[in-house]
C-alpha cells in the first residue's frame, strides 16, 4: 500500500470594507512566529479542528484572533496546496470573506500578530504570505478551486 499523506485543513477570513480608494481588506502583520514571520496575512485564519466545519473554524478564528462575533461569512473558494520537494503535508484551505460582523477588530493574540491594517486590494503591503497573495488576487474571480505549489504550475 502506498504511503498516504495527511491533509491539513485551514480556514481563512478576509474582512472587507469599502474605503476611499475602493475595496479594502484587513490584514495582520505576523510577529515572531515559526511560519512566515514578518509577512502580511489574513487577519483571522487557522486550522480546522477535528469535528469542526470550515465555517465554524472561520467564525472561531475571527472571535479568537480579532474579538469579533456575528461574522457573516461568504465562501469564496478552496485552495489545495503543497510545497514541491519540501517535507510538509498537503493543505486544503477554505477562504471566506465577510463584510459585516459585530465588534471592532483588535489584536487579541499579540504574541502572533503585531499590527492590523486596512489595505486597498489593489495596493497590498509587502511581503504577503505567497499563497494568500494568490487568494487575494483571486477574490471576485468566480473561481471555486485554486492550487498552489505544485510542479509545472504558474504561481
Amino acid at each position: 500500500m502506498p504511503d498516504r499523506f495527511v491533509v491539513v485543513p485551514a480556514a481563512y477570513v478576509f474582512l472587507l470594507r469599502e474605503g476611499a480608494r475602493g475595496t479594502e481588506v484587513l490584514l495582520q502583520l505576523r510577529g515572531d512566529v515559526p511560519y512566515m514571520s514578518g509577512h502580511w496575512a489574513a487577519a483571522a485564519a487557522g486550522h480546522v479542528e477535528r469535528g469542526e466545519t470550515a465555517y465554524d473554524a472561520a467564525r472561531r478564528e475571527a472571535a479568537e484572533e480579532l474579538g469579533l462575533t456575528g461574522v457573516d461569512l461568504r465562501f469564496e473558494f478552496t485552495m489545495q496546496r503543497t510545497r514541491g520537494g519540501e517535507d510538509i503535508d498537503e493543505r486544503v484551505d477554505f477562504f471566506f470573506t465577510a463584510r459585516s460582523w459585530a465588534g471592532e477588530p483588535t489584536i487579541t493574540e499579540p504574541e502572533k500578530a503585531v499590527e492590523l491594517r486596512w489595505c486597498p486590494l489593489d495596493d497590498l503591503p509587502h511581503p504577503v504570505v505567497p499563497h494568500e497573495a494568490l487568494a487575494l488576487a483571486s477574490l471576485g474571480s468566480g473561481e471555486r478551486y485554486l492550487s498552489f505549489g505544485f510542479a509545472g504550475e504558474r504561481v
